[in-house]
């Protein structure tokens, strides 16, 4: 093979090399084509968010259909406001309930929404009005060994 072959196919192969980590990269920073897709961002109001991220999935009935795009306190009401980012491709009820779930035992948390009956949609800058806070626990654990020693019998 000729010299100017073999730099052709050196170049074909550090092109395709090029291109592999981009699409890792956008696979491991959770973006996608879809991130770039038409958007509506709407909020809710937590009291604990327990370990939840930006970024972390918004997902109903099991598919992602928006990210957290952001994470900030409430100084008035102390709470934490946490923006929703969802696809426009879909769209939900003004009465939806917003939920902090966790993935298996000790996995990532992420918004579960659970659509309600209204028959106007969310729109963009609206507020989930019902939302269910983050389940700590270390609070569980220590409810339950409280409880456990005042059934423990006096003596």
């Amino acid at each position: 093979m000729s010299r100017s072959t073999i730099d052709l196919w050196v170049g074909i192969f550090v092109l395709m090399g090029c291109a592999a980590i981009l699409f890792l990269a956008l696979k491991v920073g959770n973006l996608s084509a879809s991130s770039f897709a038409e958007n509506y961002t709407i909020e809710a109001s937590f009291s604990n968010i327990g370990g939840l991220k930006v970024r972390a999935p918004v997902k109903v009935a099991g598919v992602v259909v928006g990210r957290v795009s952001d994470i900030r306190y409430d100084n008035e009401r102390f709470e934490a406001v946490v923006s929703l980012t969802l696809d426009s491709r879909y769209s939900f009820p003004r009465d939806t309930i917003g939920e902090i779930l966790t993935s298996g035992l000790l996995g990532e948390q992420y918004i579960g929404l659970e659509p309600g009956g209204d028959e106007r949609a969310l729109k963009a800058g609206d507020s989930l009005k019902i939302t269910q806070s983050a389940v700590v626990l270390e609070k569980l654990i220590g409810q339950f060994l409280f409880n456990k020693a005042a059934e423990a019998p006096q003596q």
